[in-house]
């Protein structure tokens, strides 16, 4: 994919989750989403993308995922506010199940 000046992204960027790869169209397509969805996501502070130079939406992969998380929840038919709160609470848990994986892990003294 090409920057907005035409111009290929760095190599060193392409395995980089939070580089912002996409622009609003293409995360439309990939997701088979409305772009509106998208910019009312970005209108209610739920995902920021990044801005390209000339202003452009771009999304990174990261964010990208976490927009089809909720969308998922979307389609289960909970609201918005409910779908954010249920993939923060996943992240927490995912977040906590870490912790205690590594400190199960620890040495003990």
């Amino acid at each position: 994919m090409r920057k907005d000046d035409g111009s290929l992204p760095d190599a060193a960027n392409f395995d980089d989750v939070d580089y912002p790869t996409y622009t609003t169209g293409q995360v439309a397509r990939m997701l088979t989403v409305q772009q509106a969805f998208l910019r009312s996501l970005d209108a209610a502070d739920i995902i920021t993308p990044q801005r390209s130079p000339g202003g452009h939406r771009r999304y990174s992969r990261r964010q990208v995922t976490l927009i089809v998380r909720l969308r998922e929840q979307l389609d289960e038919g909970h609201t918005l506010a409910a779908a954010v709160r249920i993939t923060d609470l996943q992240d927490q848990l995912e977040q906590a199940h870490t912790e205690i994986s590594r400190l199960r892990n620890q040495p003990r003294q």
